[in-house]
């Protein structure tokens, strides 16, 4: 997964006249995701958007504060283009993740993020959509960051934690079907 993350003083997604999403002083990111993203990629990526030191202090020294510091807001665009490959002249984005994953997974992030913050600071433009971005950059402050590849122990460690919890479910649904037989 990677971010390409725009400190902003306003950002907005537009869809032909109609406002999507809005935002003041914060960050405004344009996500793609990888055809072999997954949960790990996605608890990475939002642990940095939110930790990530970009502001200044109230001392002004640069650098020194995140958003959860500053209670500032983010504005998240789903973009498959970060990830293509040229192929003469031609974009090739056949390492993206294809939609209804790559939606999946995108929501996931958005999710991780509201969790760990405040929900209502954190906004999305319309996946999938031909969006109109406006970006007023404060700096500017342009970050890129990838989640890293994964080791062989990581994707073992997260199957397993896939099938304790679909296991954990299935055990509650047993549970809740016998309780109600009595």
């Amino acid at each position: 997964m990677k971010a390409i993350i725009q400190r902003v003083i306003a950002a907005k997604v537009t869809v032909g006249e109609e406002l999507i999403s809005s935002i003041g002083r914060g960050l405004c990111v344009l996500i793609g995701i990888s055809e072999n993203d997954n949960s790990i990629d996605v608890d990475y990526i939002a642990k940095k958007l939110l930790n990530i030191r970009l502001f200044e202090d109230a001392s002004g020294k640069r650098w020194m504060e995140s958003i959860l510091d500053q209670k500032l807001e983010i504005l998240c665009v789903s973009q498959f283009t970060l990830y293509y490959k040229l192929k003469g002249n031609k974009p090739d984005f056949q390492h993206a993740m294809k939609g209804p994953d790559a939606e999946n997974l995108y929501n996931s992030l958005l999710k991780a993020l509201k969790q760990q913050y405040d929900s209502e600071r954190i906004k999305d433009g319309k996946f999938g959509a031909m969006m109109e971005v406006h970006i007023q950059n404060d700096g500017p402050v342009t970050i890129e960051i990838e989640s890293p590849p994964h080791s062989q122990k990581e994707l073992d460690k997260l199957k397993r934690a896939a099938a304790h919890e679909s296991n954990r479910k299935e055990k509650q649904k047993v549970e809740k079907i016998v309780s109600n037989s009595f």
